[in-house]
């Protein structure tokens, strides 16, 4: 595939990313299709996926974006100091800096007993969904789905709760090809937000 078609799908796959929420994975294979490229070889890397959607964001929603991802990290942080004995750490796009408001936050929760974070959010009254997603190892684990109310946004927001064997955490907090970090705990996003400005006290409700 050429350079120019691998540019043109992430174009349009950042698109999907921001305007319909979309993750990347769906949104490249979605993007290929429409430009008539259905093969997995013809999708770009989830990196050049990601350079795309800070330029749209950079060009289409830099008035908008970086007040509704103070949001988002907002609510992360204090789902993250609510699963505290989990072992939480904030990934994708909250944690990379490219989320808007249709973003789902994603959480990684790394137990001693996996079913110990269902425990905890039943005792919470939390109501979750469960699903599944590949491991390290190959073998599938539980992934909660619930939805949190933002203040800020004046909305509900979908949370991702990845439940990880304790033993993977040392991987995960590999940087990626490019030096970024995937991954940060509460303490890593505390001083993220305090480094963009982010922890200036509760933020103002966030209009459309």
């Amino acid at each position: 595939m050429s350079e120019s078609m691998s540019a043109d799908i992430a174009a349009t796959a950042a698109r999907l990313v921001v305007e319909e929420g979309m993750e990347y994975g769906p949104a490249k294979r979605k993007a290929a299709r429409s430009l008539g490229r259905s093969r997995p070889a013809d999708l770009p890397s989830n990196e050049a996926v990601e350079d795309a959607v800070r330029e749209y964001i950079a060009v289409f929603c830099a008035d908008t974006q970086p007040a509704e991802l103070a949001a988002l990290r907002s609510l992360a942080m204090r789902w993250l100091e609510r699963l505290a004995e989990f072992r939480p750490h904030l990934s994708g796009a909250a944690w990379r800096g490219t989320a808007t408001r249709l973003s789902a936050l994603h959480i990684d929760l790394y137990c001693d007993d996996t079913k110990s974070a269902e425990i905890a959010l039943i005792n919470q009254g939390v109501d979750y969904d469960v699903g599944s997603l590949p491991s390290p190892r190959g073998e599938p684990i539980d992934l909660l789905s619930l939805a949190s109310w933002s203040p800020e946004l004046q909305e509900q927001v979908t949370l991702f709760l990845a439940v990880r064997d304790l033993d993977d955490l040392r991987g995960a907090l590999k940087p990626d090809a490019t030096g970024r970090t995937l991954r940060g705990d509460l303490g890593a996003l505390r001083r993220l937000m305090a480094q963009a400005g982010e922890d200036k006290g509760p933020a103002e409700t966030i209009t459309r």
